[in-house]
């Protein structure tokens, strides 16, 4: 299993087929595992991610052969990363060419809500897993049609660690993090927030009612990255959404024809 999350090595199932994956071996250093030595998981990690990183360019320039434009969606659990992807399906008017890839440790419960709004929408279910690899998703592109999208969201296991480490070969990743959150998550998980494109501060419509400090919130961020794009919102009320939508469009654009 891995060494700093425990997730086990179970193999992922697509759409309820199993598939072999990346994790044949514990990755990750940081904790320990009975009889292995540190220079030995030193040595796993960097061979694993390393595999990770070689599917990871192969999905990219497959998504950059296609037009295709790949966002990786990480957060907590309960953030809200599902509905703001099916608020953004439905108002974007942009079902046809929409594609998303669910990750779950186990139900297929988002990807239903997705496929409601019309969307595609393929469900990875990775067991004990913590995170989705490169390789999973490369199996869930061959379940869409990419000749005929534009978009496909991915929405990563909710875990605001393991899925720093993994390149999915995406062309942006967003940290999703709701009011009802600490405002110090960039600075207790920075990694996720290093990697990161944009911060979506989501669930703004609590913030009468919840004790979190926004400016402080991205004053972390950006302590971390400061590069990091922010876009405050509420994928219930609507607050925000528009410059979501704005930067989405954007990437298209910046995105190889």
């Amino acid at each position: 299993m891995c060494t700093t999350c425990g997730c086990g090595t179970d193999k992922p199932e697509i759409d309820g087929h199993a598939h072999h994956h990346v994790h044949d071996e514990p990755t990750h250093v940081h904790s320990h595992a009975p009889g292995v030595s540190s220079e030995r998981m030193i040595t796993i990690e960097q061979d694993i991610l390393g595999k990770n990183n070689e599917y990871a360019r192969k999905n990219r320039l497959y998504l950059e052969q296609n037009n295709v434009l790949a966002i990786n969606l990480v957060s907590s659990p309960g953030s809200g990363k599902t509905a703001l992807l099916t608020r953004t399906i439905d108002e974007t008017k942009s079902k046809s060419s929409v594609a998303v890839i669910e990750g779950d440790q186990q139900t297929s419960n988002d990807a239903e809500r997705i496929r409601k709004t019309g969307a595609l929408a393929v469900q990875i279910n990775t067991g004990k897993g913590c995170h989705l690899d490169a390789h999973m998703v490369g199996h869930a592109f061959e379940r869409v049609p990419v000749d005929a999208l534009e978009t496909i969201y991915i929405e990563n296991v909710g875990n605001l660690v393991c899925p720093a480490a993994f390149d999915l070969g995406e062309k942006a990743r967003v940290v999703i993090l709701s009011v009802t959150e600490g405002d110090d998550k960039p600075l207790k998980y920075p990694d996720i927030f290093h990697g990161s494109h944009l911060l979506l501060l989501n669930k703004i419509d609590l913030l009468p009612y919840v004790d979190f400090d926004v400016d402080a919130c991205i004053d972390y961020a950006r302590r971390i990255n400061p590069d990091i794009d922010v876009i405050q919102c509420s994928a219930k009320t609507g607050e925000g959404m528009p410059m979501w939508y704005q930067w989405v469009s954007e990437k298209k654009a910046d995105h190889p024809q």
